[in-house]
């Protein structure tokens, strides 16, 4: 699910070769749609930028969920109920300053005694479980089928051929960055020396004025830059290096048909073995950053004058690792669904996702058995800008066509400008297979050792529901899951425009056409249908 955020578009290429409880009284009615809405058109500020998500399209124009409305006009000092929501997905910094007192702590468990206290199979799993154990690097799953040498699989001959596409296209991508790379020092040397100094201005570069070729190009190639977002080359030169350390990781690990990942020495093709990892949800190293990101868009402290607002306020996180810097494992997915729906989550986020998946059956039981529990399964779409009506994106809850779970919602990502751009370019879509839209581009949330950072992928748009599920969850506690799902899904904003569809120009669609409740998901409007279905 996990994005590589690049600045390295066409038109930068060509610059520099050719020249993302109880209920309380209804205070109004819900929102049913935006036929017109006013664009905005000013840059966001930072608290924006920051805060986009929780904003209203009607009073801020930025196509938020409306979570600051729900909070100052809805909630306001009302108590709700606490809600265990498991975080499916690399490990989290259950230390961070924005999520140590949200973190769930198994209370049948003594820390650290080697002893299963709880006796849930588990040793040790204070505040969740690892499945992937130290293990952190990992194969694609068409990789994984290729390096089985079984050419009996049917997906085997698509898997090789995916391979050589792939191979091909990220050396090709590794060799573009390395050569911008290159090419934003020498700018940034040009400029410091014509200006004698490293620490020059967007406003001291747009100034230059020189009929010297190799100046103007760098003026040129800066002006681009600062048009992109970066404060200084030293930041442009940073975003490209970390491009290249994600490329590398996809050519060395990911595509590396000899990685031997998975260190858990657990059989991924056996079912009948599952109490394999170790108690550790912790990230393996800094730069696994995906779930703490995750944890805090659903539920980082709210208003404590810190980094960032979860959306619900009332939630202990559940750490589920099972997401590694590849795909995940089939079994580790069932198992972790399981393992979080046994341990009492009521909202289970996923963003994590794939186009391969061997045992998708074992997946779709899992999310089968969430739903039998009275549990909200919450994924992301996926990133690959495609019809996921047409081309599987796992896992999913269909069998041939019938849904296996009423209580599983997909989720497709927005970016933070109404109107015909509002549909994040990279999001998967399908007017069957994904349910809701809501903000997944450019998200602001915490991650490890006490930091903060923007990121984006419908990766960032799931929690944002999974808050909004926790929220009616908490303040509506008897509203089972399948309740919760479809409010939800009615409660949302109906978009009545057009918007740009797989980041394609050329292929402009209605919203409506691109989700199931053709809406994206709206926090106010949910708890006030969701006081209404509570009477």
């Amino acid at each position: 699910m996990r994005t590589i955020k690049t600045i390295a578009t066409s038109a930068f290429l060509a610059v520099l070769f050719f020249g993302c409880g109880g209920t309380a009284a209804v205070l109004s009615t819900p929102i049913e749609n935006i036929d017109t809405s006013p664009l905005k058109v000013s840059e966001l500020t930072e608290a924006e930028k920051h805060n986009w998500g929780h904003l209203d399209l009607v009073k801020d124009t930025i196509p938020g969920m409306s979570v600051d409305k729900a909070y100052a006009e809805i909630i306001k000092n009302r108590k709700g109920k606490k809600v265990i929501v498991a975080v499916i997905d690399s490990g989290i910094d259950i230390d961070h300053e924005d999520l140590n007192d949200v973190i769930w702590t198994n209370k049948g468990e003594i820390p650290d005694n080697g002893i299963d206290d709880d006796k849930n199979g588990y040793i040790d799993d204070l505040h969740g479980w690892n499945f992937l154990g130290d293990g952190y690097n990992e194969q694609l799953e068409f990789v994984r089928i290729l390096a089985s040498g079984n050419t009996n699989n049917p997906d085997y001959e698509k898997a090789k051929a995916e391979y050589e596409t792939e191979y091909q296209k990220w050396l090709g991508r590794k060799t573009q960055y390395e050569q911008i790379h290159e090419q934003i020092k020498t700018t940034d040397d040009a400029l410091a020396k014509h200006f004698g100094k490293k620490d020059y201005t967007k406003e001291e570069v747009a100034s230059i004025k020189t009929e010297d070729e190799s100046l103007a190009k760098a003026q040129q190639i800066a002006n681009y830059m600062f048009s992109n977002g970066m404060d200084s080359m030293a930041d442009a030169a940073k975003e490209i290096a970390n491009g290249l350390v994600s490329i590398n990781d996809r050519l060395n690990y990911n595509l590396n048909k000899e990685l031997k990942g998975r260190v858990t020495g657990d059989n991924p093709e056996d079912m009948s073995t599952k109490f394999y990892g170790n108690g550790n949800v912790k990230p393996v190293k800094k730069t696994e950053s995906h779930g703490t990101h995750v944890a805090g868009i659903i539920a980082a402290e709210r208003n404590n004058g810190k980094g960032a607002n979860g959306v619900a306020n009332n939630v202990e996180i559940m750490s589920v690792r099972a997401v590694p810097n590849g795909d995940e494992y089939d079994k580790d997915v069932a198992l972790a669904i399981r393992y979080a729906v046994d341990n009492g989550a009521k909202v289970i986020n996923g963003s994590f996702g794939k186009s391969y998946s061997p045992h998708s059956d074992w997946v779709r039981d899992a999310i089968a058995y969430a739903g039998k529990k009275d549990v909200v399964f919450v994924h992301a779409a996926g990133n690959d800008s495609n019809d996921i009506d047409t081309k599987a994106n796992y896992p999913d809850d269909n069998v041939n066509g019938q849904e296996v779970s009423d209580t599983y919602i997909r989720v497709g990502a927005l970016a933070p400008k109404y109107g015909s751009g509002m549909v994040a370019g990279f999001s998967n879509y399908g007017k069957s297979n994904v349910d809701v839209f809501a903000p997944g581009a450019s998200v602001y949330s915490t991650t490890p050792e006490n930091e903060y950072g923007t990121k984006g992928g419908t990766s960032m748009a799931a929690p944002g529901v999974a808050g909004i599920a926790a929220l009616v969850r908490s303040y509506y506690p008897n509203l089972s899951a399948a309740q919760v799902k479809q409010i939800i899904m009615d409660s949302g904003l109906a978009i009545n425009t057009k918007v740009i569809v797989g980041g394609n120009s050329e292929d402009i669609r209605p919203f409506a056409d691109l989700s199931k409740s053709a809406k994206m998901v709206n926090a106010y409007n949910a708890l006030i249908i969701a006081a209404k279905m509570a009477k």
